[in-house]
């Protein structure tokens, strides 16, 4: 499932920095990049969202924690 998260989100902000950390059908996922760059928190969860859909519709995702972050915000 990690994988297929991190493949996801990769096709949809490319260059971007992404962790995943799964457990069952549940996943916290930290991306970084500068795509988000100008966008409120929830225009860049929106975004990871957008990506993640598909695992979402089809079950295989439930609950979903966002991190999203330009580079200089993540220290």
């Amino acid at each position: 499932m990690k994988d297929q998260i991190v493949a996801a989100v990769a096709a949809g902000i490319p260059g971007a920095r992404i962790d995943a950390a799964v457990e069952g059908n549940r996943a916290e996922i930290t991306v970084v990049s500068e795509t988000f760059a100008g966008m409120s928190r929830v225009q860049k969860q929106q975004a990871v969202y957008a990506c993640i859909q598909r695992l979402i519709a089809d079950g295989s995702l439930h609950a979903v924690t966002i991190r999203a972050l330009v580079p200089a915000d993540d220290t």
